[in-house]
């Protein structure tokens, strides 16, 4: 069995947990206005641990289904807490307050878009078959709105330190010039 199918197994086992939050059918959802509070540990939120100092605490979601102006489904997704992410300088812990407020057309799996809406930077777009899982979707939101790479303020950037003296290599090169051998 390749690792592939491995994984596929295990991302599987995974959805199939009482504890993970589903939406059946994201579109319904969406039309009737319904809305879905709850918290998410981060412990359960797998791809952010390499990102983080430790893996402890929880974030608080809303989601709120509705229909805009034109009919479209969309989804209104709000994040809040608090997660220790790794500087990366450092490696110490940074506080980093979660506030996440995401506005989300959803479209059909598959659908074919024009040129125009795909280039259309106003609005997000969110294919979806029908059934959605709310922790994958909150997981891919907080990683979206994190810093590439965070670091703290005394951290600076790279060769800042040194900015003050620079070191010229061809320093005593140039007081032999124009000496006689």
């Amino acid at each position: 069995m390749t690792w592939k199918a491995k994984n596929n197994i295990i991302l599987g086992l995974g959805r199939n947990s009482p504890r993970l939050k589903r939406i059946s059918d994201a579109f319904v959802f969406a039309r009737e206005g319904r809305v879905l509070k709850g918290t998410l540990a981060i412990a359960d939120l797998e791809r952010l641990h390499d990102l983080l100092t430790e893996v402890s605490g929880e974030v608080v979601f809303e989601l709120q289904g509705r229909q805009g102006k034109r009919g479209e489904h969309l989804l209104h997704l709000q994040v809040t807490g608090l997660i220790p992410l790794a500087c990366q300088r450092c490696l110490g812990a940074i506080p980093f307050d979660l506030d996440v407020d995401s506005l989300l057309e959803l479209i059909p799996e598959g659908a074919d878009m024009s040129q125009d809406e795909l280039e259309d930077d106003t609005r997000d777009f969110l294919p979806v078959a029908s059934e959605l899982y709310v922790a994958e979707l909150v997981e891919d939101e907080i990683l979206l709105s994190l810093p590439v790479a965070p670091r703290h303020e005394k951290c600076g950037f790279p060769g800042a330190a040194d900015a003050g003296e620079r070191i010229h290599p061809f320093a005593t090169l140039a007081g032999l010039k124009g000496k006689p051998n």
